[in-house]
């Protein structure tokens, strides 16, 4: 509640708590301190009961004869700030709440799906059929979603999937080349070369783009490289088609993001519609390819082999990591909308580490002391350059 008390002086502001109107309760006593306001003028329908002194905060002048102006601001005698600014301290502590729950359920999302994925894989080393099927399942969700009206069905035109071509083909060759990675390495040395995406990026929007970056910049990408190639030579079970595949993720993530920075501008598409999008897309363009390298002869094969060793529970491995695949992307493209990129950047290098440790932990990833540094090394460096590029 906030007023303005015109007087020619602060006098006549405080000698106004010498009377007050209980229309409440008679009751209730007055604190001697409490100020009260002349109510003669307001209809009977307006109860006011004042139990906190009113603070002055300002002393202004107006008008051509400069009279003094009183503004006084209610708010509790225990308290040091108005009651707007405490609505906004509210409010961006509900804002800081909302995006800690953002962090947490997309770096659980993406711990489990990549623990039933190396699952999986294990089992039925066919990484472009479970890549189809990652991307089929979230398409089929999010298809559910629009037709029930669960989801807002997204507005879109050929202009929009014509941008979008693009960021599938780049999305397509990450995922699976990542997928690829896991299927031959573990889960933790993937996503330790992964965690040399940033260096990628300033090479590639150096070398193609032209664009130039701070000193800074550059020297956070010394830890990243140097960190990746001491866990890679440290490996002890190192492929390296594994670390291809790794390799070949993160270029292509890099022009993913280069591609949809460049033509979704002006695009008035929901984080979580834009990711369904993009997956619908690049099921189309992933399918006709996993059929020519795999075949449905050599699923049907390692299918038959996977349910005799495993048991029916491996159909469940399958559907998990289908379904967590979609369900962490979804959040991580609806937490953009909430958060700006650097502290998505510096939330995905947290969820990097969180997927580390809990594969070492979960599968009993061998790793030697020189490795671990290697690796600490590299995120550090991630964790750098987005404090650089800030």
């Amino acid at each position: 509640m906030s007023f303005t008390i015109k007087q020619s002086a602060l006098a006549t502001c405080i000698d106004v708590s010498n009377s007050l109107v209980y229309k409440r309760s008679p009751s209730i006593r007055r604190h001697p301190f409490s100020p009260v306001l002349n109510l003669q003028n307001i209809p009977k329908r307006t109860n006011v009961l004042v139990s906190k002194p009113l603070h002055i905060s300002s002393v202004e002048s107006i008008g051509k004869e400069k009279k003094p102006v009183i503004q006084c601001n209610a708010y509790e005698a225990d308290k040091s700030e108005p009651i707007e600014a405490a609505e906004q301290v509210k409010s961006e502590a509900a804002k800081r709440v909302k995006i800690g729950i953002y962090f947490a359920t997309w770096w659980g999302l993406n711990v489990v799906f990549n623990i039933y994925n190396k699952k999986v894989l294990n089992a039925y080393p066919y990484p472009w059929l479970t890549s189809t099927l990652s991307l089929a399942c979230g398409s089929l969700m999010m298809l559910i979603s629009w037709a029930t009206r669960i989801a807002e069905t997204p507005k879109t035109d050929f202009e929009f999937w014509k941008t979008l071509f693009p960021v599938a083909v780049a999305h397509t060759i990450g995922h699976v080349a990542a997928t690829v990675s896991m299927s031959k390495v573990a889960v933790s040395f993937t996503h330790i070369i992964k965690s040399g995406e940033p260096a990628f990026s300033v090479l590639v929007s150096r070398f193609l783009l032209g664009e130039s970056f701070p000193l800074s910049v550059y020297l956070s990408l010394i830890p990243i490289i140097g960190g990746c190639a001491l866990s890679a030579l440290t490996e002890l079970n190192f492929n390296m088609t594994g670390f291809m595949g790794a390799m070949i993720s993160n270029l292509a993530f890099v022009l993913r993001n280069i591609f949809s920075k460049k033509g979704m501008k002006g695009k008035s598409v929901s984080g979580m519609n834009y990711y369904a999008c993009l997956s619908l897309l690049s099921l189309v363009i992933l399918t006709p390819f996993a059929i020519a390298v795999e075949g449905p002869q050599m699923w049907a094969a390692g299918w038959e082999t996977a349910l005799s060793q495993i048991g029916p529970q491996f159909i469940w491995w399958v559907a998990a990591q289908s379904i967590f695949y979609h369900l962490y992307n979804q959040v991580s493209y609806m937490s953009l909308d909430e958060i700006s990129p650097l502290t998505f950047s510096v939330g995905n290098t947290m969820k990097r580490i969180s997927v580390i440790v809990s594969s070492i932990i979960i599968f009993h990833t061998p790793v030697q002391p020189i490795n671990a540094l290697g690796a600490a090394i590299a995120i550090l460096g991630t964790f750098l350059y987005s404090q650089a590029k800030a």
